[in-house]
């Protein structure tokens, strides 16, 4: 690597240590719960899932990330609760299931009623856009730990247990479509807060290629793609789901092994992208593994459905690929792939 050029891991994040790290805690998970409500173990989801008989509960959890610096540098806390629960309910349906309720959790250093009232102006948005219940939640003030603020949740889902999408059909021949993302989304911005800083750029600065200052584009919030999604997945014969967070465009890898899920046609990726990748020279590789660059969610179906999928997203997708005889995904256009996520 040029020393010029940014990688995820010289920023800060290794996405290969925190896979072993993840294994390693995984590997010590050996108890299983006897009776009903038994934990369904299927590889490579995106959410826990627990058998209920005819019906399968989900659970999924996840956090807003170094995107609250972003929020903290300023002063603007009123989307990232937005972002919180889309990190959960994107993940949630997935497996084709419907969220239904919400638990949130913010550890802080001192009480800032202020803040955490923003921050629920986020939450009860999005909770309108994914038609989620907001049930509960913690407030932990914690200054021997937290410096700043943490914000994280958990999304409860339900699902018809013969509606289940697990990745296990995907075949060869099958469609790929992708869901426009928003911007950033909340993966990536340990890189990206790293690449502005060493090119001396503000997040209050104005980047030629932008149309507001950098921090603002940073905080758009994450897409909830509940809604769409769900009404796909009612209409069509879809195969595999993936959210495109954190590892990119490896996220495909966790749908079925033996094939190859080839990126043909990418959506466009946002003018951010662009200006990280300028500003901080990184490699085509390591954006597609690093950030969602443009595509928010993905979604695989068998190709007699497209048509109409794409008419119910209504010019919020567009059809990006297939699947294919190989094995990983990538872009060939671009000289892209990734074999392992």
């Amino acid at each position: 690597m040029n020393e010029s050029e940014w990688t995820y891991a010289r920023a800060g994040v290794d996405i290969d240590r925190k896979s072993q790290a993840i294994s390693a805690l995984v590997g010590r998970l050996r108890y299983r719960r006897t009776g009903r409500g038994r934990m369904i173990e299927l590889p490579g989801q995106f959410t826990g899932l627990m058998d209920m008989g005819d019906h399968i509960l989900t659970l999924a959890t996840d956090g807003v990330g170094t995107k609250l610096l972003v929020a903290e540098a300023l002063a603007k806390w009123d989307t990232v609760g937005i972002d919180c629960m889309a990190m959960n309910v994107n993940d949630t349906i997935c497996v084709g299931a419907e969220p239904i309720a919400f638990v949130d959790y913010i550890a802080l250093d001192e009480p800032r009623p202020e803040v955490t009232e923003q921050i629920g102006i986020g939450l009860d948005r999005a909770a309108e856009m994914a038609n989620v219940d907001l049930v509960g939640g913690e407030i932990a003030v914690l200054p021997e730990m937290v410096r700043g603020l943490d914000l994280s949740g958990t999304a409860l889902g339900l699902l018809d247990k013969e509606r289940m999408v697990t990745g296990a059909e995907v075949q060869e021949g099958d469609a790929i479509i992708g869901l426009l993302s928003s911007g950033v989304h909340s993966n990536g911005m340990t890189l990206a807060r790293k690449v502005l800083a060493a090119a001396n750029v503000s997040l209050h600065d104005e980047v030629d290629g932008l149309d507001r200052s950098v921090g603002m584009e940073l905080l758009t919030p994450t897409e909830i793609y509940v809604r769409d999604v769900l009404r796909v997945v009612g209409s069509v014969k879809v195969t595999g789901m993936v959210d495109v967070t954190g590892g990119g465009l490896k996220n495909f890898v966790r749908l079925r092994k033996g094939l190859e899920y080839r990126i043909t046609d990418p959506i466009e990726p946002q003018p951010i992208f662009k200006v990280l990748q300028r500003l901080g020279r990184i490699t085509d590789q390591e954006m597609y593994r690093t950030f969602n660059m443009g595509m928010g969610f993905g979604i695989v179906l068998r190709p007699e459905g497209v048509e109409e999928a794409l008419s119910l997203l209504k010019g919020r997708a567009q059809l990006v690929g297939r699947v294919v005889k190989g094995s990983g995904c990538g872009i060939p256009g671009l000289k892209v792939h990734y074999d392992t996520y």
